[in-house]
């Protein structure tokens, strides 16, 4: 396969459990299973959502790609390359293609830091530009993202929410990244200014060809940007499929009260709420068999003994259930 034509990443059984420790003696008694095998592959210049309860482990996931943690199990491949058996001097020097957008824009920002400072730091880590071309540099990443020359000698502090998330943005965008990872990028911020960050997105995305992973537990943001959607749940993909198909023929059971708890613009249209019973169940004791089915208005006794794989359904999608809606 041509390096054009195959994924830019290509995830394969990717896990990461956290040991615990529990007793006087703080023994370690079981892991947490944040991210318990997921499998999927984003393509150049699309923009794939990860959406999912808090506590499903898509802000892992997004660590795990980004060299930020180390998986327990699976393969991460970026460009061609296992980053599981990079060393650290390699793994460095592909980061330059693998950037993220933080989920806050106010602690993610060194406050004594000027946003010169802010936006210059990974070129000079990098050791890419210097003096007056350094300069020049920072200037166009700020009116990249709708900013101007006199904000450079600001702090963060001077700043809204909106336009600090721009600096983030700015910053993630000096090293002329292929990927980045927006973690939560917009849920900190007021619904006006969400849907200004999206946009900017959506248009730095067209003008600089990048590829997005859009993470967020909010489906209209991640309706408005995304190509595909994957559904989290405990750690697991239960269903993957393009956003118009996802959100006009859930085939899932989670997937399908997620949908349903999305505020409906048409006050005419009226739609029946699917509200869950239960609380999300401890990643450290999953459930046997599915790990939805102790919240799963359609559960058979087949889902308590057998976990489902995720496998192609009739319309396209991505499914783990053994009863596709």
């Amino acid at each position: 396969m041509s390096q054009t034509s195959r994924p830019l990443l290509e995830v394969k059984g990717l896990k990461k459990h956290f040991p615990y420790k529990q007793g006087l003696f703080s023994r370690q008694t079981g892991f947490v299973r944040a991210v318990d095998g997921l499998d999927f592959t984003v393509n150049r210049g699309e923009t794939l959502g990860i959406v999912g309860e808090s506590g499903c482990g898509k802000s892992t996931a997004g660590q795990l790609i980004l060299q930020l943690l180390e998986p327990t199990e699976g393969e991460i491949w970026f460009e061609g390359r296992n980053l599981a058996s990079l060393d650290k001097e390699d793994v460095r020097k592909v980061r330059r293609n693998l950037q993220i957008i933080f989920q806050d824009p106010y602690s993610s920002l060194n406050p004594r830091m000027k946003v010169e400072d802010i936006v210059s730091e990974p070129l000079e880590v990098h050791g890419l530009y210097k003096g007056s071309a350094l300069k020049k540099r920072v200037v166009e990443l700020l009116r990249l993202v709708g900013l101007d020359e006199h904000h450079m000698s600001r702090h963060p502090h001077e700043f809204s929410g909106g336009q600090r998330q721009r600096i983030g943005i700015a910053r993630a965008l000096a090293l002329n990244p292929n990927l980045i990872v927006c973690d939560e990028a917009v849920s900190a911020l007021d619904v006006s200014i969400q849907s200004q960050i999206l946009n900017l997105l959506k248009k730095l995305q067209k003008e600089l060809q990048l590829t997005y992973i859009f993470i967020a537990h909010g489906l209209p943001a991640v309706k408005h940007i995304s190509d595909r959607i994957a559904v989290m749940y405990l750690g697991k993909i239960v269903e993957l499929a393009d956003r118009d198909s996802l959100f006009a023929n859930p085939r899932h059971p989670y997937t399908q009260a997620l949908l349903s708890a999305v505020p409906n613009p048409d006050p005419t249209q009226r739609k029946e709420r699917i509200i869950l019973q239960g609380d999300l169940p401890n990643p450290a004791n999953p459930p046997q068999g599915c790990s939805f089915h102790t919240r799963c208005p359609y559960v058979q006794d087949q889902c308590r003994k057998e976990a489902p794989k995720l496998q192609p359904q009739a319309n396209g999608h991505l499914a783990a259930c053994h009863f596709p809606l």
